[in-house]
């Protein structure tokens, strides 16, 4: 899985994002990292990741859809996500809004999609999206947070997990558990 491009509105203090990964000098650097001070929106974007892709903020933990990440004083949230799989590109969408879009509104059911490159919806709604976006990835929200997004204070959880569960997940990340099979074969 490859992410190409973060869009963001209104999420935490943070009223607007657009980080595309696909244009230089993201696309530049084999690797890169998010840094800045306190308060700079580091887990910000770390959160619309994980919003857009699985309708959950990595800084929340399991609290689903949190309303604390709506900024203040806002009718609306969204977090999109742009990335690919396979040379397949697809992009999710998770939206969150107050009722008659004013910032007082009652809070309204968090509304998801996936879309193909070519605009086709894949899937729509909370549960059906998470689906679908593990179909394709072959990451649920764990190891997605585990492999993909070391968040804060998660890069030692990996490291301290036990050695069948960091080799199980680097055979997944790099498609190399048909040699542990295949071993497994030939032992047999």
């Amino acid at each position: 899985m490859k992410i190409l491009r973060i869009q963001f509105e209104n999420l935490n203090s943070l009223p607007v994002g657009d980080l595309d990964f696909s244009a230089p000098p993201f696309s530049e650097a084999g690797l890169f990292a998010i840094t800045g001070p306190t308060g700079a929106g580091k887990s910000t974007i770390l959160d619309a990741i994980t919003l857009a892709l699985y309708g959950r903020a990595a800084r929340y933990q399991n609290t689903p859809n949190p309303v604390d990440m709506m900024s203040r004083r806002a009718a609306s949230c969204t977090a999109e996500v742009s990335f690919e799989v396979d040379a397949r590109r697809y992009r999710a969408r998770w939206h969150l809004r107050r009722a008659r879009g004013k910032a007082d509104g009652k809070l309204q059911p968090p509304q998801r999609h996936l879309y193909s490159d070519t605009g086709e919806v894949l899937a729509q709604g909370v549960n059906e999206v998470v689906r679908k976006v593990e179909e394709i990835t072959g990451l649920n929200y764990d190891r997605f947070l585990r492999s993909a997004l070391l968040a804060q204070g998660q890069f030692s959880r990996f490291l301290m997990a036990n050695e069948s569960e960091r080799a199980q997940l680097l055979e997944s990340l790099t498609g190399t558990e048909i040699y542990a099979e295949l071993g497994q074969l030939a032992y047999r």
